[in-house]
């Protein structure tokens, strides 16, 4: 029994051992810093600054951020090398995120009237991420924003439908105090099918007075808000200018139903033909040029009756051929344009012809 003992107490210790191969040096303790942010933006709009950023989920020495303080909004009028005295705290979002799931945060700032005197000054922010003991691994990157004026947005805005498309029309002002060498002021005009998120840019105009703007870009049978905004367009020496967008207008719903027809088609030419075969009388006329143009309709009358339509389906091509024609007659035609949605032009003007 001894030297089964023995033997055994052998086999054991190479196990043991070879467990305690695996344990490496021990690792110095995490600081838990959350990496500052590198994708910080700013967007202006009026005398607001709206600051997004992701929030960090991993530590300067690549552990998983698990707990995060509040993040500082830092602001100053030239580049930052520390936060010092925040212009406001935004708790910790990283609570709310899911695993491997990216989040954002977000912070609006508005800027003071007399901070926005001079175009050729700008603001530059930065925020710093803590962690629960309040420390951080320093600043994200900067972002600086204009300080030129913004204007109020354009009054008795609206828009109108027509056949020729949706007409926008306002009025604006700038006053005398905002008029600066190198800047100058536009209206831009958006449109958003109500169905869509995304905003579309219908066009800009000079700033002053009346002006309107006609959107041909829209799609027929869809439900639209507008609304315009003045633009602030600040000149640079060797870079593009930079564009601050004032407050909106109130939206405006429209509706956009085509009720409008083509044109009257125009030129219609009656031309009989008969010697030697069967008779028949050939129309043609010069071509609508409407986008939505689905053809064309004939319409003929004699001695004085209702004219009566030849045709069952719209013409695709602007002429026709009439083999339902009597000797001793005369025949007064017109024609119509018709549009895709069935909207029909009126009657041109009447072409006579007679058959011997």
């Amino acid at each position: 029994m001894k030297i089964l003992a023995g033997r055994l107490l052998v086999l054991a210790a190479p196990l043991f051992f070879a467990g305690c191969a695996t344990v490496g040096p021990p690792r110095p303790p995490s600081l838990d810093l959350p990496k500052p942010p590198t994708d910080l933006r700013a967007l202006r709009k009026g005398d607001r600054v709206t600051l997004t950023w992701t929030v960090p989920t991993l530590t300067t020495d690549r552990q998983t951020a698990r707990n995060l303080g509040p993040t500082r909004i830092c602001r100053g009028l030239g580049p930052l090398k520390q936060c010092g005295t925040p212009i406001a705290k935004t708790p910790s979002r990283l609570s709310s995120a899911k695993s491997g799931q990216k989040i954002t945060d977000s912070y609006t700032d508005t800027l003071a009237p007399d901070m926005q005197n001079d175009p050729a000054a700008s603001v530059t922010y930065a925020v710093e991420v803590t962690n629960t003991d309040g420390r951080s691994a320093g600043l994200s990157n900067q972002v600086r924003v204009s300080l030129a004026r913004t204007l109020p947005p354009p009054s008795d805005f609206q828009a109108r439908v027509t056949s020729r498309g949706v007409v926008l029309s306002w009025e604006s002002e700038i006053p005398p105090e905002s008029e600066q060498p190198g800047v100058h002021y536009q209206v831009g005009v958006y449109r958003r099918a109500v169905d869509a998120e995304r905003q579309t840019v219908v066009g800009e105009a000079p700033a002053g007075g009346g002006q309107t703007l006609t959107d041909t870009t829209f799609e027929w049978e869809k439900t639209y808000e507008y609304h315009a905004a003045t633009l602030t367009v600040v000149d640079q020496a060797n870079k593009p200018p930079i564009t601050i967008e004032g407050d909106d207008t109130p939206a405006v719903k429209v509706f956009a139903d085509d009720i409008f027809p083509p044109a009257v088609p125009s030129g219609l030419q009656a031309v009989f033909s008969g010697p030697g075969q069967k008779p028949f009388i050939d129309l043609v006329w010069a071509p609508v040029t409407d986008i939505d143009l689905a053809g064309y309709n004939v319409y003929r009358s004699e001695d004085g009756t209702a004219p009566v339509k030849l045709n069952t389906e719209p013409l695709k091509t602007p002429a026709y051929r009439d083999l339902d024609v009597v000797s001793g007659k005369q025949y007064v035609y017109s024609v119509t344009s018709v549009d895709v949605r069935g909207n029909e032009s009126t009657r041109s003007e009447p072409a006579r012809e007679a058959v011997p």
